[in-house]
């Protein structure tokens, strides 16, 4: 992209400002409720900028806080309006040139598994394990746009508005097949750096799904590899069976997970951040939870990038409403680990895209295991094979011996006959 395209953001009206400002810990008097999605037709636009209304501060105002009113309260209050206004200045990057956006994609262009190690404690990179590719994981629950966010980061390189989309994307997820197959997209096409793995989406059983995620985190995941539930019914597996009987047999290489992108629905968490107390919008949001919060997603203590989606439905005060309210259920930092990436093509999104990419390829590279502890585990699984093996091995030679002398006769002398003789 080149010449003076300047992006230009949404700008926020002087009550949404004021209400960032506001310190009074006490509920609103109005009566007014949210909306859960704005009407496009009071949204003015003018000269590129626009004016959403509403107090996006309103939740916070009606929850109230854990505290009384006193000094924790304080503090407290005083913490969730600092995030506010972290989150909301995100929205404001006024004038970015096209120059800055060539050198963000330039920088995620470049990019070689192990780039962006960190020579901490006297390290380099030949002292980690570095793979062939660099494997990001996006989960998430279905409908929540995964394979929408795979079309949208692979047109931000490849610079086409005519680009065809890469993955089946499922126009009406209630009804919809979705994505049964983990597929595995190289950013861009034919590049050795990275690949997105897009997955099946996370069902309402918590535990099956952190079964699934463990399967995935330990053993790898490959390209083409048919996900299928317990919970599944016979004839969803006949479907799926169905689909996969010409493809004869998949001998994709094994990758490991090295980062994970948890994509979550915009809509569904202002739903239940509203009071919808339907039990599909409550499993929901447990489900996210639970999943999020599971061991194996992370690495050290560096916790999944959550991806914020179909937030062009919303007006910019709810969707940085739910960008905070996620960061307090997740406990990461909304303004640096979530982000919003709605379903738009503009300069700033793809900046937003170039900015998730390089946080979760540098805590890829950043989290790289040693060759040393690599070695350890093999030898220590090899000496722990050959320990069991020679235990097996002991079992069944006393077994055999034990049969052996049990079905030998006994040997009895009769020393009377033999004095007798003599």
């Amino acid at each position: 992209m080149g010449g003076e395209t300047t992006i230009i953001p949404p700008s926020f009206t002087s009550v949404e400002e004021s209400s960032v400002d506001q310190d009074s810990p006490l509920p609103p008097l109005s009566s007014h409720q949210p909306t859960l999605i704005r009407d496009y037709s009071r949204m003015k636009v003018e000269d590129g900028k626009y004016e959403a209304g509403g107090l996006f501060l309103e939740e916070f105002d009606k929850m109230g806080s854990p505290f009384s009113y006193s000094l924790e309260f304080e503090v407290y209050n005083n913490r969730r309006q600092k995030v506010y206004r972290e989150v909301l200045q995100s929205y404001e990057q006024f004038r970015v040139q096209s120059m800055i956006l060539n050198e963000a994609k330039d920088k995620v262009l470049s990019y070689v598994p192990g780039a962006w190690i960190e020579n901490v404690g006297g390290t380099k990179l030949s002292d980690y394990d570095v793979p062939e590719r660099t494997s990001l994981l996006l989960i998430g629950p279905k409908g929540c746009g995964k394979s929408s966010l795979v079309n949208r980061i692979s047109r931000v390189f490849e610079n086409g508005n005519f680009t065809p989309e890469r993955a089946q994307v499922s126009y009406n997820p209630s009804v919809g097949d979705g994505t049964y197959h983990l597929q595995e997209y190289m950013i861009p096409r034919g590049s050795a750096g990275f690949c997105l793995y897009d997955t099946r989406g996370l069902s309402n059983d918590t535990f099956e799904n952190i079964s699934m995620i463990e399967y995935w985190m330990n053993k790898g995941v490959r390209h083409g590899e048919l996900v299928v539930r317990k919970s599944d019914d016979y004839s969803l597996r006949r479907r799926m069976m169905f689909k996969i009987r010409n493809l004869g047999r998949q001998s994709c290489k094994t990758r490991t997970v090295n980062f994970v992108i948890f994509v979550v629905d915009a809509v569904s968490i202002l739903k239940s951040m509203e009071g919808d107390g339907t039990a599909k919008v409550q499993q929901y949001m447990q489900m996210i939870t639970k999943v999020f919060k599971c061991p194996c997603l992370s690495f050290k203590d560096d916790k999944p990038v959550v991806v914020v989606t179909h937030g062009d439905l919303l007006s910019i005060a709810d969707r940085v409403r739910v960008r905070v309210h996620l960061g307090e259920l997740l406990g990461i930092p909304p303004a640096k680990q979530i982000f919003d990436i709605p379903e738009n093509h503009d300069p700033l999104t793809e900046l937003t895209i170039i900015d998730m990419l390089c946080y979760s390829l540098e805590h890829a590279d950043r989290n790289l295991q040693h060759k040393n502890w690599v070695r350890k585990v093999r030898i220590s699984a090899i000496v722990y094979l050959l320990a069991v093996l020679g235990i097996a091995l002991a079992v069944a030679y006393l077994r055999s011996w034990n049969t052996r002398h049990a079905q030998e006769p006994e040997l009895r002398i009769d020393w009377y006959a033999i004095r007798y003789i003599w």
